[in-house]
């Protein structure tokens, strides 16, 4: 028998932490998105808000929301504003996805309680010029393009831009869709979604050098994007809205810097600073009330009815709000010893924000309070590998402070008379984590593995200051969220002869939270707000398991199938008073808590043309029912739910030209993610895929 495991894959899944990496290469030749290939690893739940371009959150082994820090190339996404998301990055700019869950290394230096998704793009030197095209249902297309061109003086320059545009009107069904009738009756309907356009563009450009000898790394780059996105709906799907919608920009200003043996042999260096203007306008000033079918509800003798405040969402609304973002990061790498390293991450994050409302008179608009937040976190590591490298470990601390102000304009009266005044709240956090990863090869492919961490996570500034255009309510008391969080698994393989080749991996996962941030839940739906705050929850207990199993034929059949179950139970079982809380060991809902995922890839070759490959692909998932109210009745209630997509892509004998169709939930099943919320049904999309790499 002959072992395979040297992928650069299997070198930071043998690392000791919780993590599993995703390689992206045959999903770059398709049309499916990057939080598609996330929702399909095990361990991962991606939530979305509807379809394209709707809000996302990620759920790691049952911790989920701003718990999960995004980064790409070990910057946080949120830099880059709304408008730039994982699903603005096609997968034919990524090298792989790290999945870090529950305890990360200090290199991505957030407060990531809950785990870490880095998008690693990729970093080829050969000059080469990328760009696709895709069009399907809901009228939604999509096109996007990188290059890179390197000169032998190390010159380089890296340019990428994306298109995204859907009217994502697809139909909904179920107990949230009804249209009330003029006798007050009401009555379940199929309709279209008719707000929820949306549309999206940006690009990036960086010049620099690489590989020269006073840099590995040096870009200076900038980053801009615009987006248009219709709100259909709030929280819930209850009440549709019409003529509500958000317009932001962003125009983001980055210099980064990477060295090995930098001054001294062995010591690593990296430098990251990044300025951001964002920009974001709320628009809501319709004043009735519109129905399912997308017209205006009748009262009893025909009329319109308004709505109670004269919007869609609250009282009218043109809401101009302006950030300024400055993010810093370094960190060093110094091997003192063979094998043994010592580090050091530091991040700070400045955030200002600015609102003005255009609805608003003169006089109450000078009394609009601004925010401001700031965030630094300290990291330092020690690595090392013993035994042959066959047994690493990973001690690290982490220390985080973090600074909330606000500053509202009222009026006082001094000797008499009234005269505006700036009233200063704050809210201060200081916090020390630690934690420690390990691995001990057993075999060349059995690895066992052990990771540990005491994690931070601080309020992030929508859930603190709020976010009109995700109906989010502000809330400055909320305190912070500490989590002891464990994680023990192994991996076997991938073990390989002949014609076969299997690998089998499982861990086990154990999640002690206390102050959990996450949105407050109505415990009676049909009074419940269309727009939340987030709440501190007390104290939460999760336990769970995941599992995947993956088999190769011939490098031509590829079977995947991976399965993750866990319990996120309330545990704090009495009040202030001594009283009991009704939902004591109760499951929290809203939270999809088992989930299965399985493909099935088989490629054929020199089938139509001498040279092609054809790959036919067909992935099925998996949710069980879960609650989306602390009441655990029937009416609360999501469906199982059972996706099935198939798909195919030809690969001209050139490699150049790459076609391919995708049909995504093809049985046309009911799917749900945040409060019931439905996503689209089937979907048919093809693309076409082109590269260039003689220049």
């Amino acid at each position: 028998m002959v072992i395979n495991f040297v992928s650069a894959k299997s070198e930071i899944e043998k690392s000791g932490f919780a993590v599993n990496v995703i390689e992206t290469k045959d999903a770059a030749l398709r049309n499916i998105q990057t939080n598609e290939l996330l929702d399909r690893s095990v361990g991962v739940r991606v939530r979305q808000n509807g379809g394209l371009g709707s809000s996302v959150n990620y759920n790691l082994n049952g911790l989920s929301g701003n718990a999960i820090k995004i980064f790409v190339d070990g910057i946080p996404i949120s830099t880059y504003g709304p408008s730039f998301s994982l699903n603005s990055i096609p997968p034919a700019l990524i090298e792989r996805i790290e999945v870090y869950k529950g305890v990360v290394p200090i290199y991505l230096s957030e407060d990531a309680l809950g785990g870490a998704i880095n998008v690693v793009l990729k970093n080829g030197l050969r000059n080469s010029l990328n760009a696709s095209l895709s069009y399907g249902s809901f009228n939604t297309t999509q096109a996007n393009f990188n290059g890179i061109m390197r000169r032998d003086s190390g010159f380089t320059v890296k340019a990428s831009g994306f298109l995204n545009n859907t009217d994502n009107d697809y139909e909904v069904w179920g107990n949230a869709v009804k249209v009330t009738m003029p006798n007050g009756r009401e009555e379940n309907v199929r309709a279209k979604r008719f707000n929820d356009s949306y549309r999206s563009i940006g690009g990036q450009v960086e010049a620099g050098f690489t590989d020269v000898s006073w840099a590995d790394h040096f870009f200076v780059g900038f980053n801009a994007s615009d987006v248009y996105n219709e709100i259909q709906h709030g929280t819930y799907m209850r009440n549709p809205y019409k003529g509500r919608f958000v317009e932001s920009e962003s125009q983001v200003i980055s210099l980064n810097y990477k060295k090995e043996d930098f001054l001294v042999d062995g010591l690593k260096f990296g430098f990251t600073a990044t300025h951001s203007n964002r920009a974001e306008v709320v628009n809501d000033t319709v004043k009735w009330v519109y129905n399912w079918l997308g017209e205006q509800s009748l009262g009893l003798n025909g009329e319109p009815i308004l709505t109670q405040q004269g919007a869609q969402q609250g009282a009218p609304t043109i809401l101009h709000s302006k950030r300024k973002i400055y993010s810093l990061r370094a960190n060093l790498a110094y091997e003192f010893l063979p094998n043994q390293v010592i580090a050091f991450n530091q991040l700070y994050n400045s955030f200002d924000r600015k609102d003005n409302d255009e609805m608003k008179s003169i006089l109450e608009r000078n009394f609009i309070d601004t925010r401001k937040m700031t965030k630094s976190i300290s990291s330092f590591a020690y690595e090392a590998k013993f035994f042959d490298s066959k047994f690493k470990t990973n001690f690290f601390t982490k220390i985080y402070n973090q600074k909330i102000e606000k500053f509202k304009p009222v009026l006082k009266t001094e000797d008499g008379q009234s005269v505006r005044v700036i009233e200063e709240s704050k809210n201060q956090f200081n916090y020390v984590g630690y934690g420690g990863a390990f691995s001990y090869l057993i075999r060349p492919a059995i690895i066992v593995m052990a990771s540990a961490e005491k994690a931070i996570r601080m309020p992030s500034e929508s859930e603190t200051f709020g976010e009109v255009g995700e109906n989010i309510v502000e809330n400055f008391g909320l305190k912070a969220e500490v989590s002891n969080n464990f994680n023990l698994g192994f991996k076997i393989g991938p073990y390989k002869n002949t014609n076969h080749s299997f690998s089998f991996g499982a861990s086990g996962f154990f999640r002690d939270t206390k102050d959990k941030i996450s949105k407050r839940i109505n415990s009676r739906l049909n009074d419940a707000e269309q727009v939340t705050p987030f709440e501190n929850l007390q104290k939460t207990k999760t336990i769970g398991y995941e599992a995947e199993f993956t088999y190769i034929y011939k490098e031509k059949l590829n079977f995947l199938i991976n399965a993750t179950k866990f319990n996120t139970l309330f545990n704090r079982q009495f009040n202030p008073e001594g009283k009991q809380y009704d939902y004591y060991n109760q499951q929290v809902p809203n939270e999809p808590f088992f989930t299965i995922n399985a493909s099935v890839q088989y490629m054929l070759k020199d089938l139509v043309q001498k040279n092609s490959i054809l790959n036919l692909y067909y992935n099925y998932g998996y949710v069980e029912s879960f609650y989306v109210n602390w009441l655990e009745v029937e009416q609360y209630r999501t469906l199982d739910q059972n996706i099935h997509d198939v798909g195919l892509s030809y690969v001209f004998p050139n490699k150049q030209f790459v076609l391919s169709f995708d049909a995504k939930n093809i049985l046309n099943n009911e799917a749900y993610d945040n409060f019931a919320v439905q996503k689209p049904g089937r979907a048919f999309y093809m693309k076409i895929n082109y590269t260039f790499n003689k220049f």
